[in-house]
């Protein structure tokens, strides 16, 4: 791909870069066909999980299993090759351990889902990078805004975890601590959408701050990318256009 949302990667000479299934591998993650499979994989975190796994309290190790392939498939998907993407991956790799050798370890809870959050700040911050940087307008790019909108609100529902578990009793209503991010989830985008029910209730200041927060971001965010377009539809060269 010349223009788009990634810049093209060089593949390596080294041997074990020859063999037919990690060239297969390079070219699936180095396509839109990666970005595809983030943006399936996040659709499900987001929307199918959750009520799969309504009618069972407390984290669910699909649902932990779902989350590490998004991070994973994020950075492969996303990050151009280089010392950033093995930083990143390295970040994604630890949150994805941390995660899961919960099930086998004890690890404290708040630890495992700050790893979480730093993992999908950093995933939003390459996201945001490729999707408002300079370059035509291409499909590839619009995806990585829709993405990106979504990593917002799945960023949210981890902060509110983190939060209800280190200081129980943030929100009231329908959302417990215990439950794991999937619950805050609702609560997320409800307010990333500024819809606001009312069913769940944030009543620590911390809390009431973040919503606030993410309340004004979710319009902002939709009014920066849309002029940020308009402005490379409009520049020499911007025209959209496919791949």
């Amino acid at each position: 791909m010349a223009h788009g949302v990634m810049l093209p990667r060089d593949v390596s000479s080294s041997p074990w870069q020859r063999l037919p299934l990690v060239r297969s591998l390079t070219r699936f993650w180095g396509d839109d066909k990666g970005l595809s499979f983030f943006s399936a994989v996040l659709l499900v975190v987001i929307f199918v999980m959750p009520p799969l796994l309504a009618d069972t309290a407390g984290r669910r190790l699909p649902g932990d299993i779902a989350f590490a392939l998004l991070l994973v498939s994020g950075v492969l998907a996303l990050a151009e090759r280089g010392p950033a993407r093995a930083a990143m991956l390295a970040v994604a790799l630890v949150s994805a351990t941390v995660d899961l050798g919960s099930w086998v370890v004890p690890v404290p809870q708040p630890l495992v889902e700050a790893t979480g959050l730093a993992a999908l700040l950093l995933l939003l911050a390459v996201v945001l990078f490729h999707t408002l940087r300079d370059g035509p307008i291409t499909l590839h790019r619009i995806q990585g805004g829709v993405a990106a909108y979504l990593l917002l609100g799945v960023a949210w529902a981890q902060a509110y975890t983190l939060l209800a578990l280190l200081r129980p009793g943030a929100f009231s209503g329908a959302a417990a601590a215990g439950d794991g991010p999937r619950t805050f989830l609702y609560f997320s985008f409800v307010t990333l959408t500024t819809v606001g029910y009312g069913d769940v209730l944030p009543v620590h200041p911390a809390a009431r701050s973040l919503a606030m927060l993410e309340a004004v971001t979710g319009p902002l965010y939709l009014a920066i990318l849309l002029a940020r377009l308009v402005s490379l539809a409009v520049a020499p060269g911007g025209r959209a256009h496919e791949g």
